[in-house]
């Protein structure tokens, strides 16, 4: 067997083994909460939101599930254009289950919206539903990890774009049939490195790839970035059916050739692996989507990355780096003077993940504005194993 069909037979292995998991693994029920959100920094904005999270029976404000003590990341979803949350059931439906936190603000839904504004928005949230992580009194408390990503559709789609420079905690972008936006999500994704995924429908003929999500795309400067196009698929069928989209969609051409429920299965099929591969440190969904990817007659694709790669670790001297100042304040600081490549991972004092990152340059820091005080654990890691631990504490 050469090295190339071992390879190949070692992803079907991988993503066969997913695939058994996936069979087994039960599933959680859906809980559901409204919140509002008041942004101090923009004249006390209120941001209405819909949270759907992991719960042990579906309901609205049921008590998050016991069913594990693990913390769970967040996605923040933002609309299209003059569309409502709930038309996007098929997607909370498709995540929550598998252990997700789902939140979708409501804001800019009128006829003339602010999309630097629904930016901000989904910033926001995404760092406030991690704050509610830390409150005692809130039903979230202790179950959000670190990890999470901005997502959207259309308007919103492109809005996620925008998102990242007022949240640089965000750790992936994944974006339906996203739409340019005024300021230009195009020019926006310039300055971008984190990973992302772009989906696009093929019949689009509301936001046309080649005008939008491909120019996106290309305009990345993500060290990991993803395009698949959906054979046949549309730009109104990536939700739920939506009076006024399907309006828009009916009055252009081309017409999708594929159901939504068709294109709803590769959404599905796509994002879990995706998602579960970037915020949940899980290589076999990443060798799965690899695997994917490389034989599914229902897209095109095109990409930078294969998810999960090999890390390429140097080994480091323990007396060489410093994880300071201890206490920390807003910034927590690592010197690695060597320059040598190492994963440095942070943990809540119950040891629950909660950021990990590849460290390769001289100073590296870590913003840690919107954590709770405390008492957090750190470890690195090398190729040859663990390497160093401590712990720090924050004022």
């Amino acid at each position: 067997m050469t090295a190339k069909t071992q390879n190949q037979f070692l992803i079907q292995v991988l993503f066969f083994i997913f695939s058994i998991i996936s069979v087994w693994s039960q599933p959680f029920s859906i809980g559901h909460t409204t919140i509002n959100l008041i942004d101090s920094s923009r004249g006390n904005r209120s941001i209405a939101t819909e949270i759907y999270y992991p719960a042990d029976i579906t309901g609205n404000n049921v008590p998050f599930t016991n069913a594990t003590t693990e913390a769970f990341p967040t996605l923040t979803f933002g609309h299209g254009f003059v569309m409502t949350w709930d038309a996007y059931q098929n997607i909370w439906e498709a995540l929550v289950p598998k252990g997700y936190i789902m939140a979708f603000p409501k804001t800019e839904g009128g006829l003339s919206p602010s999309h630097i504004e629904f930016g901000k928005d989904l910033a926001f949230v995404s760092r406030q539903i991690f704050n509610l992580g830390m409150l005692q009194s809130s039903v979230f408390f202790g179950r959000v990890s670190l990890m999470n990503a901005v997502m959207g559709h259309s308007m919103g789609g492109g809005a996620a774009f925008l998102a990242p420079q007022f949240e640089p905690n965000i750790k992936t972008i994944v974006t339906l049939a996203a739409a340019e936006t005024n300021p230009s999500a195009i020019a926006a994704a310039t300055s971008l490195v984190l990973p992302a995924f772009v989906l696009a429908g093929e019949n689009d003929c509301v936001t046309p790839p080649a005008a939008n999500q491909l120019q996106m795309y290309s305009s990345l400067g993500s060290v990991c970035k993803t395009y698949v196009s959906i054979n046949g698929a549309s730009h109104c069928q990536m939700a739920n059916s939506n009076f006024l989209c399907n309006f828009g969609e009916s009055t252009c051409t081309p017409q999708p050739t594929i159901t939504r429920d068709e294109q709803h299965l590769v959404l599905e099929d796509y994002l879990v692996l995706w998602l579960d591969a970037q915020l949940k440190s899980n290589c076999v969904a990443g060798q799965g989507f690899n695997n994917l990817i490389g034989t599914d007659s229902r897209v095109t694709f095109q990409k930078n990355c294969s998810q999960c790669e090999p890390l390429r670790v140097a080994i480091v001297q323990k007396d060489k780096i410093e994880v300071y100042p201890n206490p920390f304040s807003s910034v927590l600081n690592i010197k690695n003077p060597n320059k040598k490549m190492f994963i440095f991972k942070l943990y809540d004092g119950a040891g629950r993940a909660l950021y990990t990152a590849e460290v390769s340059s001289e100073q590296g820091y870590l913003n840690t504005s919107f954590f709770a005080s405390g008492i957090y654990l750190y470890e690195i890691v090398s190729d040859d194993g663990f390497t160093a631990k401590g712990k720090i504490i924050k004022n």
